[in-house]
């Protein structure tokens, strides 16, 4: 019989001593698992989504609140600017593009986005089916939004008031589906897109004057900005700041910050993650020891039949490998499966999604760091196994 198979046949044979090495590795396996792949995802996704927009403008309040609201569509934006305030922008030397956006529905939970097709051009946007908007109260449905919602061109529906289910819902216009984007990858894929004049005409009162109509078209929510040279950087912000009612945030500095406050909690759920392998070891070199103490006399007539110290104690390493790669196996099953669950809570939600198939590229290390910890853990009983005094062993009985 080879090492192998030898080993296996202990396992079968005492199945429940490895179990609870199995799964307490299995345990360790599947949080690191689920926290490398989610947080490789929202970090690629915050950059997609923050590609190419250099700077957001908006009401004064939180900067971390303003890029959320505005770029992640992740917050609720701390309130409006004049559209006029806005439009001077684009008569800044140190601004190449300005997109306006305008924000304050939702429909089934995906926000409805006033913007003109410059934003769909921003992540690359294409038409899977139908056209894109061109009069008010006509609107365009991103890929996650349409497969959500069940919309297609042709429908119709109504918006709710606020930017999550619940809210009052605004019987009295509905918009037209025009058009299905393809999917992208990035925000776009979760938003209803319609042009600025419908956010506009849906939160005027709907008064009949044109007065009050165009009272309430002089705000927009944020204004997406690209720099015109390197030296916008360093001058525009402060100018912004200081000198106006806006405010100016850095997407890519904003990030920077939220990255840093979500790592002290991803640091944490590390440290439990290797204290449960810590504990898998511990187990499983109990476990093996335990185990190696009713099979004494079965090893010591294997070195009677000419087994050899190294025999046994590859023997006993092969075990805690086996355990080890199987716990390693099974976390990442179940680690992706926590995603594919997390994943349909997201998508019923209107949140950003995540892929339960992504592997990040440490995740796949996984499997070697179990296999080296299970190594570790089985070199004291192997050891054990290989200097057992085979005549007293065989003299007791």
């Amino acid at each position: 019989m080879t090492l192998l198979g030898l080993a296996l046949r202990d396992l079968r044979a005492r199945p429940a001593q490895p179990l609870l090495a199995v799964l307490l590795t299995a345990l360790a396996v599947a949080l690191l698992s689920a926290l490398l792949s989610f947080a490789d995802q929202f970090e690629r996704r915050m950059v997609r989504d923050a590609a190419g927009i250099d700077l957001v403008v908006g009401a004064k309040g939180s900067p971390l609140q303003l890029v959320l609201s505005g770029v992640y569509h992740l917050d609720v934006a701390p309130g409006n600017i004049p559209l006029v305030e806005a439009e001077a922008l684009r008569r800044n030397r140190l601004v190449a593009e300005v997109i306006p956006l305008a924000l304050g529905d939702n429909f089934r939970g995906h926000r409805i986005v006033g913007a003109g097709h410059k934003y769909i051009a921003l992540y690359g946007g294409r038409l899977a089916e139908g056209a894109l908007y061109r009069e008010p109260m006509e609107a365009v449905l991103g890929a996650e939004a349409a497969r959500g919602t069940g919309l297609r061109p042709g429908d119709r529906f109504h918006g709710a008031h606020g930017l999550g289910e619940g809210g009052h819902v605004h019987e009295e216009d509905s918009y037209e589906v025009t058009g299905v984007l393809a999917p992208t990858g990035t925000v776009l894929d979760r938003l209803i897109l319609t042009p600025v004049e419908s956010v506009w005409w849906m939160h005027a009162g709907h008064a009949e004057d044109d007065e009050a109509f165009e009272a309430s078209r002089r705000e927009v929510t944020v204004a997406l900005l690209r720099y015109a040279s390197p030296v916008a950087t360093a001058l525009l912000p402060r100018q912004i700041n200081s000198a106006s009612v806006l405010q100016a945030a850095s997407p890519a500095f904003e990030m920077a910050r939220l990255m840093t406050l979500l790592g002290a909690g991803r640091d944490a759920l590390a440290a439990l993650a290797g204290l449960l392998l810590l504990t898998a070891g511990a187990a499983l070199a109990t476990g093996l020891t335990a185990t190696l103490a009713t099979r004494r006399y079965e090893l010591a007539v294997m070195r009677m039949l000419g087994a050899s110290r190294a025999t046994l104690f590859a023997s006993v390493l092969i075990e805690a490998a086996a355990i080890g790669l199987a716990g390693a196996l099974a976390g990442l099953a179940l680690g992706h499966a926590f995603l594919l669950a997390l994943n349909a809570w997201l998508a019923s939600a209107g949140q950003p999604v995540v892929a339960a198939g992504h592997f990040a590229p440490w995740e796949l290390s996984l499997p070697a760091l179990a296999l080296l910890a299970s190594l570790l853990a089985g070199l004291w009983p192997a050891w054990r196994a290989a200097r057992n005094d085979v005549a007293a062993i065989l003299a007791r009985g």
